[in-house]
């Protein structure tokens, strides 16, 4: 800016006239910066729809699959038995005994004060295959870490067992299969793989070598229509059996003498909270819209005007919210969604009436469930389109006005350097006014002074 005097010959307010002057000269830039904010406020109003309509996308995808909609509770009747309903499952139900329970085999060794001198190697049979181990001069602990580190589904601890006569501390290695079945039963041998294939190795866990079955390895057996001739009974390596029914596992936990009952049925509470939960989506999505297009009217000095919101007018949120709508309410195989309590309403959104989709459920449950779907799959259809992240509609526009917000800022930057251009122009032009004044006053000056001095008309010298 350059330097400027304010009025000081004049006596004019010259930093307010430049001041107005730029007022005026600055009237395109203030019309850029107002078309800066207004397209802003729609980006921030579009990048909110077009999240909501990424959410509604996700939704809609999860409640148009068979697994979403269709849902189904497991039940018991004993708490012996836990049952959970997976994906395909079904409506029915099957009375089981519990016959027995998985366990992993545990079998400890005989006391002993430290690992035998006389046994170089061991050797652990599981799952049809030979571990080999040398142990000669090894101690307990050494050993215990050998067999923990090969991870062969078999590990070892070492257990204090007492005092020998002695008084010396005596151990028991304790083997324990890290899987339940019968399958992962093993076996402990003195000697080498080889020696164990030929039959001459030493079962160092036999009873008769001091050892001690703790817990043997079984499977877990049920039987299916006990004390009828169509028993049947199923054995699980774990306590899970998960063929017993499509889509159903069945966990027990206890022994059962007498038949549980365990049954699968619709969970109408679960499919009613889906159909719910899309409905209420799609109502924040259009009360959203609603929001933005309403106008408000104010009254100021007896006169009133009308604002529109940013979504006033806007044919592209419009056509939005009419696929949206027409998704969501067109017919379902000839059938209206209002007739499963899918509901439009006077002002053009939609409603969930729970009491009439739970009637309609249980009225005719797969077609209630296949109208969901398929509103579930329009919604997706027209959500992901609108919203997709490289080709939505929403994004594209988005993005479209963050480049004419992009120009716009760069036609103000190029005004802030006209502008100030022209305020170091009359800032030059009214500094220079006032010098030229400041002269105009000096030479008025000097010529009111030689006036003064010139000889008078009527003096007496005449």
């Amino acid at each position: 800016m350059g330097f400027a005097i304010d009025g000081l010959i004049s006596g004019l307010d010259t930093a307010n006239i430049i001041n107005q002057l730029m007022q005026l000269e600055a009237r395109p830039q203030t019309l850029l910066k107002n078309k800066v904010s207004s397209s802003q406020s729609m980006i921030s109003a579009l990048q909110q729809l077009n999240t909501k309509m990424a959410s509604l996308a996700e939704l809609a995808v999860k409640t148009s699959t068979t697994n979403t909609v269709g849902q189904y509770a497991a039940t018991s009747s004993s708490e012996a038995v836990k049952v959970t309903a997976t994906s395909g499952a079904g409506p029915g139900s099957l009375d089981i005994t519990v016959d027995q329970l998985a366990q992993a085999q545990v079998t400890v060794s005989k006391q002993m004060t430290a690992w035998p001198a006389a046994t170089p190697a061991l050797s652990i049979v599981t799952g049809g295959q030979t571990h080999e181990f040398a142990t000669d001069g090894a101690t307990l602990d050494e050993v215990v870490s050998k067999v923990n580190a090969a991870d062969m589904g078999v590990t070892a601890v070492k257990v204090a067992s007492g005092t020998d006569v002695d008084g010396v501390p005596q151990y028991r290695l304790q083997f324990g299969s890290a899987a339940t079945g019968a399958e992962a039963a093993f076996t402990v041998h003195q000697g080498t793989a080889a020696e164990v294939a030929a039959g001459t190795a030493t079962d160092f866990l036999s009873a008769a070598n001091g050892g001690v079955s703790i817990r043997q390895a079984q499977d877990a057996k049920v039987t299916l229509w006990a004390g009828t001739a169509a028993a049947n009974q199923t054995t699980s390596a774990t306590n899970t059996f998960t063929e017993l029914l499509p889509g159903v596992s069945v966990t027990a936990s206890a022994i059962s003498t007498a038949p549980v009952t365990v049954a699968v049925t619709r969970d109408v509470e679960a499919t009613t909270a889906v159909a719910e939960a899309l409905v209420a989506s799609l109502d924040e999505m259009f009360s959203f819209i609603e929001k933005n297009s309403s106008v408000s009217s104010s009254v100021t000095g007896g006169s009133s005007a009308a604002k529109g919101g940013l979504f006033t007018g806007d044919g592209g949120v419009r056509d939005i919210e009419q696929r949206l709508l027409a998704a969501a309410t067109n017919p379902v195989n000839g059938k209206s969604p209002s007739d499963i309590g899918i509901i439009i309403t006077r002002s053009g959104t939609v409603e969930f009436d729970a009491p009439k989709f739970a009637a309609a459920l249980a009225a005719n449950p797969a077609a209630t469930e296949a109208a969901v779907q398929e509103i579930s799959r329009r919604v997706t259809d027209v959500a992901t389109n609108v919203s997709d992240k490289r080709d939505g509609g929403l994004t594209l526009r988005i993005q479209g006005q963050e480049s004419e917000v992009g120009r716009l800022n760069d036609q103000v930057m190029a005004w802030d350097r006209r502008l100030e251009l022209r305020r170091s122009t009359l800032d030059a032009q009214w500094t220079n006014l006032e010098l030229q004044l400041s002269q105009l006053q000096s030479q008025g000056s000097w010529l009111s002074s030689q006036l003064g001095n010139l000889p008078s008309m009527n003096g007496s010298g005449s």
